[in-house]
């Protein structure tokens, strides 16, 4: 008699069911080995085929080329931190990037700066000006990203708000300030990615935070880190609903970086100070830089080296996810 193959504890969850089916096929195939063992000359293509040596394992692999000087990144949050230091690596790569801030003035600045960086006939860098508060503003982009001819191929979600605060001392309006960015981030990001469908490749990574996954209680920030939490199921979600697409997406988890975010709640004078307070809370010994997370950010975005990664939100934190000091 065959073997007794064991039931499912959920005939509705497809990896027990492929195990199941595995188990089955190992049976039948033993049966037939069997068969043929007792003296049949006969040829039994099925045990023959299950003999023959399994082809090599292929990736699917992206239409275009991943380092090509006609691919665009739009960066929103990129005249700053880490938006500015992905926008400078993906230069680098060969990309045209779009930076996406408030201030129209620092924008112009940051891109001159990056531009000029860039061989005289390599990619460009243009900018949007964008108030992401601005319901209509960020619809208008909206349209004009569905719009444009040519998809983006790379997006980042860096733009971000941080104002540590106590639980009880929340107003609405901080409340609404992270809400309203998230929103304007789910909605951009929607109409990047119907372009990236339709060209079936792309590559997002979202900036999240250390904050969504571990409470400080040096810097109360539970609205902040609700947002973040937020941003990091996002990724994981849109991982799953866009791979069959070739877009692969994926957050960085960063814990204290020198960018100038710190600098809503911050004095300038004392940024610096501040900052280093923070070091030894690392177990690598220091607070991080945008170079570190753009690093990271860059790691992810490229193909070439992270093709097989999605879904992940990996911890840029100097350690502390391991174990703080």
């Amino acid at each position: 008699a065959a073997p007794r193959v064991a039931q499912a504890k959920s005939l509705r969850d497809p990896f027990l069911l492929a195990i199941n089916q595995i188990c089955i096929m190992g049976i039948l195939s033993n049966l037939r080995r069997r068969s043929s063992s007792k003296g049949s000359q006969e040829s039994v293509p099925a045990a023959a085929a299950e003999d023959a040596e399994a082809p090599a394992a292929t990736t699917p692999s992206n239409t275009g080329s991943s380092d090509s000087s006609n691919d665009k990144a739009l960066i929103i949050g990129g005249s700053s931190g880490i938006g500015k230091d992905a926008a400078r690596r993906l230069l680098a790569r060969g990309v045209d990037v779009v930076i996406v801030g408030r201030n129209a003035q620092k924008l112009e600045a940051v891109a001159s700066e990056l531009q000029a960086e860039v061989e005289k006939d390599g990619p460009s860098v243009t900018t949007m000006t964008l108030d992401l508060m601005d319901d209509e503003a960020v619809k208008a982009a909206m349209q004009s990203i569905e719009a444009a001819e040519q998809p983006y191929r790379y997006l980042v979600n860096s733009a971000g708000i941080f104002k540590p605060k106590p639980f009880v001392e929340h107003s609405f309006e901080d409340y609404d300030s992270y809400s309203t960015l998230n929103r304007a981030t789910y909605f951009l990001t929607q109409s990047v990615v119907k372009g990236m469908v339709k060209a079936e490749q792309g590559s997002i990574v979202n900036v999240g935070s250390m904050w969504a996954k571990q409470a400080i209680k040096a810097t109360p920030s539970s609205a902040y880190s609700m947002a973040k939490a937020g941003l990091h199921s996002l990724t994981q979600h849109l991982a799953m609903e866009l791979g069959d697409h070739h877009i692969r997406v994926n957050a960085v988890s960063p814990a204290v970086v020198r960018t100038p975010i710190y600098l809503a709640f911050v004095e300038k004078d004392a940024y610096d100070s501040t900052l280093d307070s923070f070091n030894s809370f690392h177990p690598a010994g220091r607070a991080g830089t945008s170079e570190d997370v753009g690093a990271a950010v860059d790691f992810l975005l490229n193909d070439d080296l992270s093709g097989w990664t999605t879904g992940t939100v990996m911890d840029v934190d100097g350690g502390v996810m391991a174990g703080r000091n």
